[in-house]
């Protein structure tokens, strides 16, 4: 039985073709077809219960199947993408992308999820079965500062796809010894579930009060407690609404794209946390919040953008204190000029 996608009616019955769904997966989501040799027959249930294609039965997309499948030996019909997903086919075919992939080539129908639940790091991984991540780092080198770095920070759709109301994402990351420079990785479901509190989602490890928001305060006890965990916050800036322009934007050659300063940017952020189907559980940080440097998000520094209201003070502390000594010795000069002026006389 596939989680999620049984709906009963008011009548208490259930809708026909999630039943014959269900009789699809009798087969399809049997780990034996993949024994058997056919493993591109074979459906994972749970992946499939979390897409918005399983809401809609499979018939929906396959309605050739007959009673008598599959002994009838007639293959499934299959729908384009385009008879549901019009508006999206008409704008990847206006990219650059169009001649060289079509949409399964990137997108499973049978688990593709929405870009809220998927993290930018998986973005990535989809984008480098094609661009292969050393020759894209490569590439970028000739132009693009700390290109590694940016490649790892950003999902390629932030910078290649003409999207917009960008947002920051963070992701909880755990130090690995086994890894080149004891490096950092993804913090896995089982790992953040070891330091929650018994009982409790695993969203609590930074999400104390569960109220479903990061605060402040929040960001900084997790801070205050991970590091002797060996964990940490990484930020990935990427679109709040994915669209599918690829395309190569004169824009984003501009740092000031990405590194704006003010008040206003980047103040929208989440936290993702990973579910059990690897699915990011995404929680609203306070506006403004994950800038904070010093107090927010230590480990996640965004030049032009992040900003500490300690380090604030103190500046203009400095600034006042230099602006004080040369207005303060002209001032002690002024009140003093006569006794200045006698002393030079009497000398005379």
């Amino acid at each position: 039985m596939v989680v999620g996608l049984l709906t009963v009616t008011s009548a208490g019955t259930v809708p026909a073709d999630v039943v014959a769904q269900d009789r699809c997966l009798e087969c399809h989501g049997s780990r034996s077809v993949i024994s058997s040799g056919k493993g591109f027959l074979y459906i994972d249930a749970v992946k499939f219960g979390e897409t918005a294609h399983s809401r809609i039965g499979c018939s929906s997309c396959h309605d050739s199947v007959t009673a008598g499948h599959p002994r009838d030996g007639v293959r499934p019909s299959r729908a384009s993408c385009k008879e549901c997903h019009a508006p999206v086919v008409k704008e990847y075919q206006a990219g650059i992308h169009a001649e060289k992939a079509i949409c399964s080539d990137c997108h499973n129908p049978h688990t593709a999820r929405p870009a809220e639940v998927v993290s930018g790091t998986d973005m990535n991984i989809q984008c480098a079965r094609c661009h292969e991540n050393a020759r894209t780092i490569r590439s970028h080198s000739g132009w693009l500062p700390q290109a590694e770095l940016h490649i790892t920070a950003l999902p390629c759709i932030t910078c290649h796809t003409g999207s917009e109301n960008y947002v920051i994402n963070l992701y909880i990351q755990a130090h690995r010894r086994d890894k080149p420079h004891h490096g950092y990785t993804p913090a896995t479901f089982d790992e953040l579930a070891r330091l929650a509190p018994a009982g409790v989602p695993v969203t609590r490890v930074i999400d104390t009060n569960g109220d479903g928001r990061v605060s402040l305060e929040e960001l900084r006890a997790f801070h205050r407690g991970a590091a002797n965990k060996g964990m940490r916050l990484w930020g990935m800036m990427m679109p709040e609404k994915i669209t599918h322009t690829y395309q190569i934007l004169k824009n984003r050659w501009d740092c000031t794209f990405c590194h704006a300063s003010g008040p206003k940017a980047l103040q929208t952020s989440y936290v993702a946390i990973p579910d059990r189907e690897g699915r990011s559980i995404r929680l609203p940080v306070d506006k403004g919040a994950v800038l904070d440097l010093l107090y927010g998000t230590p480990d996640f520094y965004m030049m032009g953008s992040s900003r500490s209201s300690l380090l604030s003070i103190i500046g203009l502390v400095i600034v006042a204190c230099g602006a004080m000594v040369p207005l303060f010795h002209g001032t002690l000069r002024f009140l003093t000029r006569k006794n200045r002026k006698e002393t030079h006389h009497g000398a005379a």
